[in-house]
């Protein structure tokens, strides 16, 4: 097993009976949850955004006394289910059956490199880890908590690896410095409202010094991901796992198949079948390794033009036309194109009264009108920054990867200053 998985949690031999009915397994990093109620699953990786605790730590903790189920899994049934999925499923091909079926899936201390693989299907939910409330400031086994990437612990190359854990290790010891001096700048700008206790005082001024400070952790930080999804949504992510060049992705690809045989095996049987899932996988790597020597041959020996950091590459000119025809074609009979010209001949007041009442009066930021806005595009690019500072960005925006142009791990095309990651 690679390094990584050096930090899965111990337990006693009495927690590990108390675990045991309920998690798939209690010495690796990912496992599977079972015999739980939905609301206790969902509970659990909701507590994984703002603890630093793993999910069975917090199960310990926080859950077990309060939960009433039964421990026998229900087996009514389920032969017959069973074979019915294995006729309509595997060999008829109706992969939609396999949308009728999920489970919740834990992967903890993996890099952040891997969660923004594990996060990149758009028919799965995800909770993560927050760097916005937990800080990295704790040392298990007087280690940093980032990941030593496989690919450099088994290439024999000691300088290589000390060197790289030195950078990291500085990364960690600059961003830890620096948060009692930021958590100090803002109790200077942000004084105390008479309404807030001291807890949520206190929080809220830590949550804003995590949050500009995050940026400087570095893609292999570890964190912890809780996944929910059906069977379909789980083939696709190992299929994708298994022919990502990353090591890590294969390893723990590798760890998830079993967790999740263990709870809905019917629908994952097709993975590692060599003339099924493994050709799938193999087309995935054949088509990503052609396409990238096919563009090093076309770009490879173009010098790249001077562009900003920030950029925004694309918009559609008449996206605002095609919103306001999208607002009015649910309360019309008139056929798209028709509210296109409609739209396209209305004066600019006509369009903001329409746009005004499809989005009315938002009283929160969850209260999101409807999908016409869907009908507008526009697209940025990041040029320069290295793959951890695009990572950081999705974290300090809130925002996924998901519709995001795939990343490279590559270094940043303009150096930092020192003076830019906050080193004196």
């Amino acid at each position: 097993m690679p390094n990584y998985t050096s930090i899965t949690e111990t337990f006693t031999s009495q927690e590990r009976q108390l675990l045991k009915p309920y998690f798939g397994n209690d010495d690796r990093q990912v496992f599977v949850l079972t015999n739980l109620p939905e609301v206790v699953k969902g509970a659990l990786f909701a507590r994984y955004s703002r603890s630093a605790k793993t999910v069975r730590r917090l199960f310990l903790d926080e859950f077990l006394d309060q939960l009433v189920t039964s421990t026998a899994q229900d087996t009514v049934g389920l032969n017959r289910a069973e074979r019915l999925y294995d006729r309509v499923f595997n060999q008829y091909g109706d992969d939609s059956i396999a949308q009728l079926g999920g489970a919740h899936i834990a992967c903890e201390g993996v890099s952040n490199v891997l969660t923004k693989v594990l996060e990149r299907g758009r028919l799965m939910s995800y909770l993560e880890q927050s760097t916005r409330y937990v800080p990295y400031t704790d040392k298990p086994d007087g280690r940093w908590k980032y990941v030593v990437p496989p690919e450099l612990t088994t290439a024999n190359d000691n300088t290589l690896v000390s060197a790289f854990s030195a950078t990291l290790d500085h990364a960690f010891e600059t961003y830890a410095k620096w948060i009692a001096p930021v958590q100090a700048h803002f109790y200077s700008i942000y004084p105390k409202s008479p309404d807030d206790s001291d807890a949520v005082y206190n929080a809220a001024i830590r949550a804003k010094a995590l949050d500009v400070l995050r940026g400087l952790l570095p893609a292999a930080t570890r964190s912890n991901v809780g996944l929910y999804g059906s069977g379909q949504a789980y083939e696709g992510l190992l299929l994708r796992m298994r022919a990502n060049p990353l090591a890590e992705a294969q390893e723990v690809s590798d760890l998830i198949l079993p967790e999740l045989r263990k709870v809905i095996p019917a629908f994952l049987l097709r993975v590692d079948r060599p003339d099924r899932g493994v050709r799938w996988s193999q087309y995935l790597s054949m088509t990503r390794n052609n396409t990238a020597q096919l563009t090093r041959t076309m770009v490879g020996d173009i010098e790249p033009v001077t562009s900003p950091e920030v950029a925004l590459t694309d918009f559609d000119p008449e996206g605002e036309i095609k919103v306001v025809a999208a607002a009015l074609y649910a309360s019309s009979s008139l056929p798209e194109s028709q509210l296109i010209n409609l739209a396209r001949e209305m004066s600019a007041d006509d369009r903001i009264r329409v746009l005004r009442s499809y989005v009315g009066n938002r009283i929160n930021r969850r209260h999101r009108p409807g999908r016409a806005f869907e009908h507008s595009t526009y697209c940025q690019t990041m040029e320069h920054f290295e793959t951890s500072s695009v990572i950081g960005f999705c974290q300090l925006t809130g925002n996924s990867l998901d519709h995001l142009m795939d990343i490279q791990l590559r270094p940043p095309s303009k150096t930092l200053a020192p003076c830019q990651i906050g080193v004196k």
